[in-house]
């Protein structure tokens, strides 16, 4: 951490330790809490840490990645793995895509049951159509891919024509139909042909904070 003053070599430790042990990135106002300096204060420090190839990050919160991570994975809980968080997904009307990498977040082995690591991942849920199943705005859901038909009932990621994305309940219907159910009286349930539909995973788990 050559050239770096000790604000920011403490900002670096807080903003790893959060990681290691919130699964997510700290929101600039968290760094600030933390220090108890303005959030403008925290965004100059960001920035000369970004000049510095120390992190990177975007607009989106808790959008924040660090360059070198100096605890490694060894660092880990026991029983604990790191997964990547693509991004949001939408669990009201269908929404566009976001299929980039924000983050890692940190999850216990237990909950992969049978598959493999590899193939699991975690979306940032957006809206409130799944909200009778727990699943609110701002959630954290991990999704198993797998290459066998879904369950009816399952909670799954589905791909839609056109490159939409949505959480819903899946059911599968006569005339080779999919049902995707929400969980809340004001939307709508969505009836599309199978061949419309692409399933990218089940929902095998969900984070929240509070």
């Amino acid at each position: 951490m050559k050239n770096l003053t000790d604000k920011q070599k403490n900002i670096l430790e807080f903003i790893e330790e959060f990681l290691d042990r919130e699964g997510m990135a700290p929101t600039v106002y968290e760094i600030a809490d933390n220090f108890n300096i303005k959030t403008s204060t925290v965004f100059a420090h960001l920035r000369a840490l970004q000049r510095k190839k120390q992190l990177s990050r975007s607009s989106k919160a808790r959008s924040i990645s660090l360059t070198h991570r100096t605890r490694g994975a060894h660092s880990l809980p026991h029983g604990a793995l790191l997964i990547p968080l693509l991004g949001r997904v939408n669990a009201g009307l269908p929404a566009e895509s976001l299929q980039y990498k924000e983050d890692d977040i940190c999850i216990p082995v237990s909950l992969l049951d049978d598959c493999p690591p590899e193939q699991v991942f975690a979306l940032r849920i957006q809206g409130e159509s799944m909200r009778d199943l727990g699943i609110y705005d701002g959630d954290v859901v991990i999704v198993a891919q797998s290459n066998s038909k879904p369950r009816s009932g399952d909670i799954v990621v589905a791909l839609l024509q056109g490159g939409e994305v949505t959480v819903k309940s899946y059911f599968s219907k006569p005339g080779n139909r999919i049902e995707l159910r929400p969980a809340n009286p004001e939307y709508r349930v969505q009836n599309y042909p199978a061949g419309e539909v692409t399933i990218q995973g089940r929902v095998i788990g969900l984070l929240r904070r509070y």
